[in-house]
């Protein structure tokens, strides 16, 4: 009976926060409404390939599988969303145990995986960017126990995983290189002479060519993607500003645990199996900062930290005064939770503005954008239905043979696949776009006869239309202020054939 309920206690402290996150998560899932990039995986869900201009197949192959199952519902990935946080959360406390630490090492560790506000932001949606996340801690965790005396067969596994996680996302490849790096300055060249890491290596490259040969057919475009993404798209902050930057995603004090965990790995007498760990972690942050790139990106990289900060923090703790000062600790790492309604939408929108001036925060985007009441990651939930709409009735509007042969064209993804999700039910024709995939996609069967254009000015169409008129007016109050007080265009008569006007502009960013 003793030994059930140390079992019973066990299973407890390592499901019941895991289990709350996932609760919470799916609770709160609808947060202001559909998300720009949401609508787009759907639509990449529908032209099911090896791969995307700014991505690459997970994503849409997952959509597309829930698609199979319950239809096109954002909600319900989102569900997929809930179940990635809350599997993170799970395996940062298991690497914390792996890691030499007790239960108290473990609970700290989740509730900052819990809590960082980069996780409440990324797990809120559907995107790669959670799947991410509990990739790179599912490699962590491999890793930890490969480290701590665990079979080198396991290196199969860490290839596998990585192969998936690099058909989610490449970034996958910048945790493979810090670890060779982290073995080799720790000298661990016993690794290297063992067949199971090269194995794991080639299983998780073989994985990753269908994607590769989907880049050499098209020309590479996702390189293309991320130069012009960094040239033009997205705010440079240097490397010190893109290390202070890790202060708000995972939060003050969970930034400063993450720290001294980095501290521990790299340098504590207990830790010295897992310095390529610390290693991989400092090469991942250091690649990041010396690049452009958004504070974001260093996100699943804290999946190698908090496990180690929560077992710092609990050898510092142990002894004299315990429970207070480790119940001071926690109470330190959730108390950016203070901020919930700043990176997750759980507020109306008011509220929300009231709740930022309060607390003297200023909507905020990683992008070259100017900004409204809200900032760049809320205000992209907002309008899309209402943008289908708007085109919809200037649709209904055209004449019955304008009708019959009318298409949609979007200037970005968001507006495109916002009429591919909403427009079938409105009675809308088909949406086409030259930004990023959309480009690939092709104009299908649209002929350019007549052309409803959202977006834009007179100057930018006419030089390309018989003739050009305005229709209707789409306003968005809390939209991005470059999706609002857009003139919704009826183009008719393309003046050269529609397949040179798309092979002459195209537009990766």
């Amino acid at each position: 009976m003793i030994i059930l309920g140390r079992d019973r206690s066990e299973l407890l402290a390592r499901w019941a926060l895991p289990l709350a996150v996932l609760a919470f998560f799916a609770a709160t899932a609808s947060g202001y409404g559909v998300f720009r990039d949401e609508l787009y995986y759907i639509a990449c869900a529908r032209h099911l390939d090896w791969g995307y201009v700014d991505h690459p197949p997970l994503v849409a192959l997952i959509a597309w599988l829930t698609r199979l199952l319950v239809g096109d519902s954002w909600l319900a990935l989102r569900m997929l969303s809930a179940v990635a946080a809350a599997g993170t959360v799970l395996l940062v406390g298991d690497t914390a145990r792996e890691l030499g630490g007790g239960r108290w090492a473990r609970l700290l560790a989740q509730v900052l995986a819990a809590t960082a506000p980069v996780y409440l932001s990324l797990f809120s949606i559907y995107s790669m960017n959670g799947f991410d996340v509990l990739i790179w801690a599912g490699l962590v965790r491999i890793a930890v126990r490969i480290f701590s005396g665990g079979s080198g067969r396991l290196w199969l596994v860490f290839g596998v995983l990585s192969g998936i996680g690099l058909q989610n996302k490449i970034d996958v490849v910048l945790l493979a290189a810090g670890l060779v790096a982290g073995l080799l300055l720790t000298r661990r060249f016993d690794v290297f002479r063992s067949r199971w890491i090269w194995l794991g290596g080639a299983v998780a490259t073989a994985l990753f060519v269908p994607h590769v040969a989907w880049q050499v057919v098209h020309g590479w475009p996702t390189r293309e993607f991320v130069a012009n993404a960094q040239r033009n798209k997205i705010t440079p902050l240097g490397p010190i500003g893109f290390v202070a930057k890790q202060f708000v995603m995972a939060g003050p004090f969970g930034f400063s645990f993450a720290l001294a965990g980095l501290g521990w790995l790299l340098a504590g007498s207990k830790a010295r199996a897992f310095r390529p760990i610390g290693w991989a972690a400092l090469v991942v942050l250091g690649v990041l900062a010396a690049s452009v790139s958004k504070p974001y990106y260093f996100a699943p990289a804290l999946t190698l930290l908090f496990p180690a900060a929560g077992v710092v923090l609990e050898t510092w703790t142990s002894g004299r005064f315990e429970r207070p000062l480790r119940a001071v600790a926690l109470l330190a790492a959730a108390s950016i939770l203070v901020a919930l309604p700043l990176v997750k939408p759980v507020l109306t929108e008011d509220a929300y503005v009231r709740s930022a001036a309060a607390l003297g925060i200023r909507p905020g985007t990683d992008e070259n954008h100017r900004i409204g009441r809200l900032p760049q990651f809320f205000a992209d939930m907002h309008g899309w239905r209402e943008l289908a709409e708007a085109v919809a009735a200037v649709n209904a509007a055209l004449p019955a043979e304008d009708r019959a042969r009318a298409c949609v064209y979007g200037r970005n993804y968001g507006e495109a696949a916002a009429i591919e999700y909403f427009g079938p039910a409105l009675g809308l024709p088909p949406a086409i776009s030259q930004h990023n995939s959309y480009w690939i996609w092709g104009p299908g069967w649209c002929t350019g006869d007549v052309i409803l254009i959202v977006g834009g000015t007179l100057a930018d169409h006419i030089d390309d239309f018989a003739s050009v008129e305005p229709a209707g007016v789409f306003r968005c109050a809390d939209c991005m202020p470059y999706e609002s007080d857009l003139t919704i265009w009826v183009a008719r008569g393309l003046k050269v054939p529609i397949a040179k006007a798309w092979n002459a502009e195209k537009s990766y960013d």
